[in-house]
């Protein structure tokens, strides 16, 4: 499916039979046409904000995708999941972004398992500067999910002195916690809340692999924003997340490739990191913990008072919204967060709808994903690391895999230790 992605005065002429309008920043023109990021551009231009302009490219690029991750259905690909998706997007600079066609393409790939082709043209947004901007005066930025681990980086950093400004993707039912934990760290940090704001007429494709994309964008914003970055210095960009779930290695043989989300993967994020660099933005993306597990992340945290009293606030299911703004407590990341309060010893008064996970039938033991957790544990131990995690440590995509094999040997430590002490094992 070819999908033209740019805003409203582009859409002048009829599209070809097959072809697939995106309105970006703008609301739906017509039947089966999507649209999306209807009220970030205003948001950023009442804010009177400057940022680079190939920030604004990126911008359009990163809600292009989530377009396309949205509308086009893996079930009705060929094998059931992998797309072939054309995107033809409307930029500033589409002579530039014509030239990384191959590497967005090669990190779309490692993110989704799809098939990608990318051209760009002109006539993209690149708003007038304002006569008088305000320059953030934040020292760096945080993507701030409202989850544990965004939550625990974003404290540590402030107690390390560092002056964040905070970035969140808006999801449902979290949007409230992110204001709170924003309004409540370090006396009060400065926050940008945005969401993409999808629209399509269709049925939505649910994986959402791409999905990190986006937060990416509005965080590079929000950097090119700030005094620092216009008085020529590099910015910070943090993102923080476990580095267990970071590489996320698959727990058996059907959880292989995309069907493990890769969205802070380190291979991920150095591409990202490359086409920043080639693009002459000044946004260095670190996570500062890449090295540790949830649970280890939780121990280590610098603000013990506040994590004890927050910590059950913050949201890590995958499936919170479908389960009336609560966690699970049997998906992928709820074991992982359970495992985590289990190892750091704190106690974890988070509502779970499935909690007693000994119950032996299909909604708690013999749920797929506790299913999954435990049989990894089991082959783990039977195996060893090496054979068992594979490709997923390979040195080709980490450099010195040792580092990335201890933290996923530790995860797997805690997920294990956790199950047993759960009777699942």
């Amino acid at each position: 499916m070819k999908m033209i992605c740019a805003p409203e005065d582009q859409f002048s002429a009829p599209l070809n039979a097959g072809d697939l309008a995106v309105h970006l920043y703008g609301p739906v023109l017509g039947a089966g046409e999507v649209s999306i990021g209807a009220t970030a551009r205003h948001v950023i231009q009442r804010r009177k904000w400057k940022p680079a302009a190939h920030a604004w490219d990126f911008l359009s690029i990163a809600l292009s995708i989530i377009a396309a991750d949205t509308a086009v259905r893996r079930d009705l690909s060929p094998d059931g999941w992998t797309r072939q998706i054309e995107l033809e997007i409307a930029v500033g600079d589409p002579d530039f972004w014509n030239s990384q066609r191959e590497l967005l393409a090669r990190q779309l790939q490692f993110l989704t398992t799809d098939i990608w082709t990318l051209t760009f043209r002109g006539g993209g947004i690149l708003p007038v500067p304002p006569k008088k901007p305000n320059y953030l005066d934040q020292d760096c930025a945080v993507l701030l999910s409202g989850g544990l681990d965004s939550l625990i980086g974003t404290l540590d950093l402030c107690a390390e002195g560092k002056k964040p400004f905070a970035v969140s993707q808006v999801s449902t039912g979290d949007k409230q916690t992110q204001k709170y934990f924003a309004s409540q760290i370090g006396g009060g940090l400065g926050r940008l809340q945005l969401n993409h704001n999808v629209k399509w007429s269709s049925e939505n494709e649910r994986s959402q692999r791409a999905r990190s994309i986006i937060f990416f964008a509005y965080g590079v914003l929000a950097a090119t924003a700030m005094l620092r970055y216009h008085a020529g210095k590099d910015v910070t960009l943090y993102v923080c997340e476990n580095g267990f779930i970071s590489i996320n290695p698959p727990l058996t043989g059907s959880r292989l490739g995309s069907l493990s989300t890769r969205t802070t993967h380190p291979y991920y994020l150095t591409l990202l990191q490359e086409l920043f660099d080639n693009a002459g933005l000044r946004v260095k993306l670190e996570n500062p913990c890449q090295f540790l597990t949830k649970g280890e992340m939780i121990q280590q945290c610098a603000d013990q008072p506040f994590l004890t009293r927050h910590a059950h606030t913050s949201t890590s299911c995958g499936r919170y919204a479908r389960n009336g703004f609560m966690h699970c407590g049997r998906c992928l990341p709820c074991l992982i967060r359970r495992a985590a309060f289990h190892a750091a010893g704190m106690t974890d008064n988070t509502r779970y709808k499935y909690r007693d996970l000994s119950r032996d039938d299909s909604d708690h033991a013999r749920y797929d994903d506790v299913r999954a957790a435990a049989m990894g544990v089991a082959a783990l131990k039977a195996e060893g690391l090496n054979r068992w995690a594979g490709p997923a440590l390979s040195a080709t995509l980490l450099g010195d895999p040792a580092p990335y094999q201890g933290v996923v040997q530790r995860g797997m430590d805690e997920l294990g230790a956790f199950l047993s002490a759960s009777g699942v094992t």
